[in-house]
């Protein structure tokens, strides 16, 4: 790998140790992928967790005299304004904790995992280093900048040194479509462009190119669509022509060339997706969480339109960044959606065992899959609805 000067001075410790940690990692990681350089990034974003081996690493770096040269957006850890009461003291130290280290590291505290919405948006073709899988693939594909799909660690390092190697979603050539997804199914809500997210085993490996998508789409809907690509597979970038940012037809999607494979989605193969993904359940249900990723100002209004009927008689819970939250607080929308059953929770992401161990072995709904994916870890089971089935089953206290 060829280094300038000053990266070479960073790698040597010139800098302080931790910019030099910082740049051996990097070097390392760019040896993996055959990276020929370390180019400047001028945005991160790191996917804090609040969890033992963030703490670990995060403090490390802090120990060993790093700060950061690119001050990155975090993602959500768990509030203690809304669960210092309710969790140990181990836990709540344990974000005091985590919050101070990245403080001092010169992060942006902005505790949410939709950054691209307005804490820190790219450009297209801006060179930046994110983590949070829904934050990468939404940047790539919707706003058109080049990150990989960093860890933590890596888009922590980038922060500190100011640099990322040169590989993968980078590169001009691995950024064109290589699939085909002819979508011949209705799509009619964000929930449903979630669904077809669930058909990641059925498109494969490569960047596919959806078509036969209308041409006006949803913030939401291209939200969960990438969202949950990522949680049915391993993607880095998907193309939209005429909605995507660097693609306007199948000219620019493919580069000129053929695609390397074709898939066909219909209305059979989403129901089909939602029904293996989530089976149909039956019975009480005890609360519903929405939120993963954060509800946007315009989803937190569909949720109290549907409750204007009839208030919950579930607890719901509701995940969202602070900046949003304070909007709602600011047009009466909390208010109102407290009113019906329905609590805003800032900061917070449902990979947080501490905070939602408690709902273990009780029914629940969500209309989230990868919330349903990462809660299934802590031994919760979520039963995944749209939205409006959701609001539902909550308003009536069981399925129906």
């Amino acid at each position: 790998m060829e280094l300038t000067a000053y990266q070479q001075e960073l790698l040597d410790g010139v800098w302080g140790k931790g910019k030099s940690m910082a740049m051996q990692i990097l070097v390392g990681i760019g040896k993996c992928f055959d990276a020929p350089r370390l180019v400047p990034i001028t945005r991160a974003h790191v996917s804090l967790s609040a969890q033992e081996a963030d703490l670990w690493f995060s403090g490390k770096l802090l120990a060993a005299g790093a700060s950061c040269a690119v001050p990155p957006t975090v993602n959500p850890g768990y509030s203690l304004d809304y669960f210092g009461g309710q969790i140990s003291e181990a836990a709540v130290e344990n974000m005091r904790q985590v919050d101070q280290t990245y403080r001092q590291l010169g992060a942006r505290m902005t505790y949410s995992c939709t950054p691209y919405l307005g804490d820190n948006v790219p450009d297209c073709g801006e060179i930046v280093a994110f983590s949070e899988t829904n934050a990468t693939i939404f940047v790539n594909s919707v706003l058109g900048a080049r990150t990989n799909r960093e860890s933590a660690a890596s888009a922590l390092c980038a922060a500190v040194t100011g640099f990322t190697p040169e590989y993968g979603m980078l590169l001009e050539e691995n950024r064109f479509a290589t699939v085909a997804v002819e979508v011949q199914a209705t799509l009619r809500s964000d929930f449903d462009y979630a669904v077809l997210g669930l058909m990641g085993k059925k498109i494969g490996k490569g960047v596919p190119a959806f078509l036969g998508l209308p041409r006006e789409i949803s913030t939401e809907a291209l939200i969960a669509l990438g969202t949950q690509l990522n949680v049915s597979g391993s993607f880095d970038l998907f193309h939209i022509p005429g909605v995507t940012a660097e693609v306007r037809d199948m000219q620019d999607a493919f580069g000129g060339r053929d695609p390397q494979r074709r898939v066909v989605i219909t209305d059979e193969d989403l129901e089909k997706a939602l029904e293996t993904f989530s089976p149909s359940p039956s019975g009480p249900i005890e609360y519903c969480i929405l939120g993963c990723p954060h509800y946007t100002l315009s989803q937190l209004e569909e949720v109290a339109e549907l409750l204007a009927q009839k208030a919950s008689q579930v607890p719901i819970y509701i995940l969202t960044s602070s900046t949003v939250k304070a909007r709602a607080r600011e047009c009466g929308l909390e208010q109102r959606l407290l009113d019906l059953g329905a609590q805003l929770i800032p900061d917070t992401c449902v990979d947080e065992a501490c905070c939602w161990g408690y709902l273990a072995g009780r029914p629940g709904v969500t209309d989230s899959p990868k919330g349903a994916y990462y809660m299934e870890t802590s031994g919760i089971q979520l039963a995944v609805r749209d939205r409006a089935t959701c609001i539902r089953w909550a308003q009536n206290g069981s399925v129906c």
